[in-house]
């Protein structure tokens, strides 16, 4: 198991900080990816870079796509580095850091797997988003007809990027908020296996969110859409998976 640090970066120049220093510790190689933001966060993301060179490489986009297309560019470069797994990150600073080793040894477990965060939240997420992960969590539950996935939108998870490269090779996946869902209910439909592990989430370390309300939330009632259909033509392989 060779494993790598993806972390997608838009505008977070104050928390990323945070971030790296808190990662660093452990020791593991980290991919950040610059989704075209502004100089600068560009400037922070470049002088991290040059001063953390044993273990940080920084991926630069050259405009802004998404959350998804971010880290697909990270999964890619992972890949064409000879590492087996990825573990996500936000650059916020909301995930506990401290539960880095907790995802790991879930994955040397079970290598073939997607390592789930299950997010235990304190006061500090807006309660239209709480209520909109509700519904999120029943649309998973429908479009995988389980139980599998506690949560699809928590963005601190460990993949196998075997099972990530067939996929992306083959499916165009969410580019933007969407992407996290999109991306869990499909390797479940691909056969990978979930394992959901709790951890502490706070919303944001640095105040700064990049989710539009109406914008990401008909970005990600398309994108449920999209899987009920796509799970309609799958039940009777999900049924058989079930029986088995």
């Amino acid at each position: 198991m060779k494993t790598c640090i993806i972390i997608p970066v838009y505008n977070h120049e104050h928390a990323i900080l945070y971030v790296i220093s808190r990662i660093k510790g452990y020791g593991i190689p980290c991919l950040l990816v610059n989704d075209g933001s502004s100089t600068a966060c560009s400037e922070v993301l470049e002088d991290c870079a040059r001063q953390e060179s044993s273990w940080l490489t920084l991926l630069n986009r050259a405009e802004n796509g998404g959350k998804g297309a971010a880290v697909i560019d990270g999964f890619n470069a992972a890949k064409r580095l000879g590492y087996t797994h990825a573990l996500q990150i936000d650059a916020d600073g909301q995930h506990n850091i401290d539960d880095i080793p907790r995802f790991l040894e879930a994955g040397r477990l079970n290598p073939n797997a997607m390592i789930l965060g299950k997010p235990v939240f304190d006061e500090s997420i807006p309660k239209h988003r709480l209520y909109g992960r509700y519904l999120t969590t029943l649309c998973i539950v429908i479009n995988t007809l389980s139980f599998a996935i506690a949560d699809g939108m928590c963005g601190f998870r460990l993949y196998p990027l075997t099972a990530v490269d067939k996929l992306i090779s083959t499916t165009q996946i969410g580019q933007r908020m969407n992407y996290d869902i999109d991306i869990v209910v499909r390797l479940y439909w691909q056969g990978v296996e979930a394992i959901n592990i709790p951890t502490a989430v706070h919303y944001p370390y640095d105040g700064v969110s990049h989710f539009r309300l109406w914008r990401d939330n008909v970005i990600i009632l398309k994108t449920h859409a999209r899987l009920f259909f796509g799970m309609l033509i799958r039940i009777p392989q999900l049924l058989l998976r079930h029986w088995r």
